[in-house]
């Protein structure tokens, strides 16, 4: 064997591997547009938590926030409604799932378990149906929580489904308490 035959594999072999190397460092140059294009935006980004002041919400009356473009109503439940809420019987629920993101996710749907310890009068929660996504109507139907005219779904007053064809309670989304009258959702 000579020298030159000696060489030749290692030339060849550098140029497919610096080939190779081009091809990735160009098919990365193409893809990053694309990819970078699915990072959601800084106003997407600024609405992950928003922060509630509940301080002017009397017993019985609610306000609706916009988070993650969702509808979130905070509601001060009265004694009457916290009352009825707990009275009711798991066996009676159409949903047996608190479907609350601060707990575990096969919490039972108690009315404790869809409140805050502490602060059982406060409900927040996605104000959207379960169903197809319609915005229910608060404090009307049967139960005197929520009704969907669409299509007739019907919530309690802490947010679980008592009739009609949604097939889970309304969602409760991560929020704490940051003082006694704000709420930190998200």
């Amino acid at each position: 064997m000579s020298a030159t035959e000696i060489e030749d594999p290692n030339r060849r072999d550098f140029l497919y591997v610096a080939t190779g190397m081009a091809a990735v460092v160009g098919a990365g140059a193409f893809a990053w547009p694309f990819i970078d294009q699915m990072r959601p935006d800084a106003s997407t980004l600024a609405l992950s938590t928003v922060e509630v002041d509940v301080s002017s919400l009397a017993p019985g009356s609610s306000l609706v926030v916009k988070w993650r473009g969702k509808p979130v109503v905070v509601r001060n439940r009265t004694p009457e409604e916290m009352k009825s809420g707990e009275d009711v019987k798991l066996s009676d629920l159409k949903d047996p799932l608190a479907r609350n993101a601060n707990l575990p996710s096969d919490a039972p749907a108690t009315d404790a378990n869809r409140s805050t310890p502490g602060k059982e009068a406060w409900m927040v929660m996605v104000q959207v149906c379960t169903h197809l996504g319609c915005i229910p109507l608060g404090q009307e139907g049967e139960f005197g929580g929520w009704f969907c005219p669409c299509h007739g779904s019907v919530y309690d007053t802490a947010g679980r489904i008592r009739h009609g064809p949604a097939p889970e309670n309304m969602e409760i989304p991560v929020f704490k308490f940051i003082s006694d009258t704000k709420i930190l959702i998200g």
